[in-house]
């Protein structure tokens, strides 16, 4: 299937939208684009559903159809989509090829937007814009977890990643975590990132992840200790990016960025925002669980009432 991108826009927006009961996710996720994109409000959208698992419902596909969203399906067997994250990581390189396949037909200079599907646009998106000179625009992970800590000798793990992915020790450069504040090497947050569709960064992260998440020799890690299989996704995209990219192409996106909404009371004062309408995104997870969601996290109008009204009939709060 060939997606049609026609606006003006610089920028497509992808993300996934899985069959059941958070369909809401990838709406909500549209409308703050169209509400709060400013220029960009306009912005191509793409939402990718998992054929093997069925499709969205009528109800979902009209109201995403109504924000011109751009539905279309990818592939993936039942088993590989149990694995956690797969379907995020064959999604993006659907995404990636879809996006590629307009820049062929000759609408230059589009970036590929991949987010989570429970995030939130809330500010016009500018600081995603790329440079000329980049090619990855992306944040940390919020916490170390299984990350590589760049004061230490990387683990087995992680040396198992590097000499899978093909990463040589000179590739390695530091970077901090956003909340607990560690410094580790790079291990880019999967739930936004922005890159040039053509350089098929994410196809080669769903190549590598199919070649290596069932290899044997990583099997003992994730009866070790379960996180080794939540991350096994991000732990390749980490590998994939430092053997394609060198550190001067990638831009570290500001915090204000695909900001953790459910983390906002342990983000580290000195850069925690005031008000959620400071941020440029954000991403929710667990933040709208709580019935006192509105009193966590100060907002000003016109983002308020916005919020309210829109979360409002998705969730009993």
């Amino acid at each position: 299937l060939t997606i049609r991108f026609t606006k003006e826009p610089t920028m497509i927006f992808a993300f996934t939208a899985v069959p059941g009961p958070q369909e809401w996710q990838p709406i909500l996720l549209a409308e703050s684009v169209r509400q709060w994109g400013g220029a960009l409000a306009n912005s191509d959208i793409l939402a990718l559903y998992p054929q093997a698992i069925g499709t969205l419902t009528a109800e979902t596909t009209a109201k995403l159809k109504a924000l011109a969203v751009e539905i279309m399906p990818f592939a993936g067997e039942l088993p590989t989509l149990r694995f956690p994250f797969a379907a995020k990581v064959l999604a993006a390189a659907q995404a990636e090829e879809a996006a590629a396949q307009a820049t062929q037909a000759g609408q230059t200079g589009r970036q590929l937007v991949w987010l989570d599907r429970d995030s939130l646009l809330i500010q016009e998106p500018q600081p995603l814009l790329l440079d000329e000179a980049k090619q990855l625009g992306y944040r940390p992970v919020d916490h170390t977890l299984i990350g590589s800590r760049y004061e230490q000798p990387p683990d087995p793990f992680w040396q198992l990643i590097y000499a899978r992915c093909g990463v040589a020790a000179t590739q390695l450069w530091p970077m901090m975590t956003s909340v607990d504040e560690v410094q580790i090497r790079p291990y880019f947050n999967a739930g936004m990132l922005v890159v040039r569709p053509e350089s098929g960064l994410l196809r080669s992260w769903r190549d590598d992840f199919l070649r290596l998440y069932q290899e044997p020799d990583f099997a003992p890690f994730y009866v070790q200790d379960g996180l080794y299989r939540i991350f096994m996704h991000q732990a390749v995209l980490a590998g994939v990016i430092l053997r394609e990219l060198e550190a001067a192409s990638c831009v570290e996106l500001p915090h204000l960025v695909n900001y953790p909404l459910h983390m906002h009371a342990q983000y580290p004062a000195a850069r925690r925002p005031a008000t959620m309408n400071e941020l440029i995104s954000g991403r929710y997870d667990t933040f709208f669980d709580d019935a006192n969601w509105a009193k966590g996290f100060p907002m000003q109008e016109p983002l308020a009432s916005w919020l309210r009204q829109n979360i409002g009939q998705y969730l009993t709060v």
